[in-house]
């Protein structure tokens, strides 16, 4: 194998993969999206595909099977949902260009996007975890805490109209004036659908059996447990339990651009001119069975969003952290100034924005957030 197959997010970063079989290529995919284009440029990371980590000397752990370090280099063994991985990961030189090895065969590479993240950070592009969209014309930004509604609030406006610039991460420039996204697939779950049941005939029809199935099994049980609480027996608790685990299958992953044809606002930020943020949400999940929109000033914003970032950058922090304890003499002073360079560009990309504080009741009607929401975004 020797063909090279590059990714390009918004013109800023750039990552290459050699080596790469289909089902390598297709992780990777699945996580970026669809922002495959050949690089102009030097890529930033390259990840190149081995069958085995050759190592140095003996492979000692760092945590269970999290880990490990031999005599020159540190890796990761722990990929998606505690999936099996292994890849080399050149810590002290993250942030530059820097090269990975991979083991094939991965369901997802580590911690690729916050590795794609700190590498846009250290350019002095801001990875804000928020959804992103354009509504006649003016660009909007939701951000908050994670489950806080920033998704809720991207549907309900992909439903009227709206284009697509992201979900889960958004890139903002130094100025504010520019944001784009990673396309990656909207998690979509059932209630959503109840909320916008326009949104069925976009699922395939396994989708949509899977959905019926667990939700006739979930109401069994919530019928066979009603009334057991005060005297509940382990059988009923085991029954919670896995009433509330297939609870969180009741989902689907779609891309944005099956869920709403058309819906793109662009499909790579370097070849299109990015959009504008002028309207930022802070939205978040309340006990009020109301949706309330008040102004909120920017810098207030910026300031909980550091903690909400910081939260988000623990993983990526953890295994930098094992790196130091595996190699004391080695360092990135980029890790040592993240939570510094993030404070400056959050003040610096939020400031001056139309800023609204956006509290609703979860789950939430989409239709009426949509509502609640018009006025102030348009």
């Amino acid at each position: 194998m020797s063909e090279t197959v590059d990714f390009d997010l918004g013109g800023v970063v750039g990552v290459r993969l050699v080596d790469a079989g289909p089902a390598d290529r297709g992780a990777v995919a699945r996580q970026l999206g669809p922002i495959e284009k050949p690089l102009a440029r030097e890529p930033d990371l390259v990840l190149r595909f081995v069958e085995r980590l050759a190592g140095t000397g003996t492979r000692r752990f760092v945590g269970l099977d999290d880990a490990a370090f031999d005599e020159q280099a540190f890796l990761l063994l722990r990929g998606k949902h505690k999936s099996r991985a292994a890849v080399e990961v050149p810590f002290e030189r993250l942030g530059g260009r820097c090269e990975l090895l991979c083991e094939r065969g991965m369901a997802a590479v580590p911690l690729l996007v916050p590795m794609i993240n700190f590498t846009a950070l250290a350019k002095g592009v801001l990875p804000l975890h928020a959804a992103a969209f354009v509504h006649r014309g003016r660009g909007v930004l939701a951000t908050g805490w994670s489950k806080g509604g920033k998704t809720e609030t991207l549907l309900a406006f992909l439903s009227r109209g709206a284009r697509y610039v992201g979900d889960e991460w958004t890139y903002l420039t130094r100025d504010g004036r520019g944001m784009f996204g990673i396309p990656e697939p909207i998690r979509v779950w059932s209630w959503h659908l109840d909320s916008l049941p326009e949104l069925r005939t976009h699922l395939s029809a396994g989708e949509r059996a899977r959905l019926s199935m667990l939700g006739f099994m979930t109401g069994g049980m919530g019928r066979m447990t009603d009334g057991g609480a005060r005297h509940a027996s382990a059988a009923t608790r085991s029954m919670n339990r896995f009433s509330a685990l297939l609870r969180g299958q009741m989902c689907v992953d779609l891309p944005p651009e099956r869920l709403f044809p058309g819906s793109l606002s662009t499909t790579n930020g370097s070849d299109t001119a990015p959009a504008v943020p002028e309207v930022l949400l802070f939205v978040m999940s309340c006990d009020a069975p109301e949706i309330r929109v008040e102004p909120i000033a920017p810098e207030i914003v910026a300031a909980r969003m550091r903690a909400s970032l910081a939260e988000e950058d623990l993983r990526l922090a953890s295994c930098y952290h094992k790196f130091r304890f595996a190699f004391p003499e080695r360092s990135n002073p980029l890790f040592e100034r993240a939570a510094e360079m993030r404070a400056e560009l959050l003040t610096s990309a939020l400031s001056g924005k139309r800023a609204f504080e956006v509290r609703h009741p979860y789950p939430v009607s989409l239709p009426a957030l949509y509502e609640a929401l018009e006025g102030v975004v348009a």
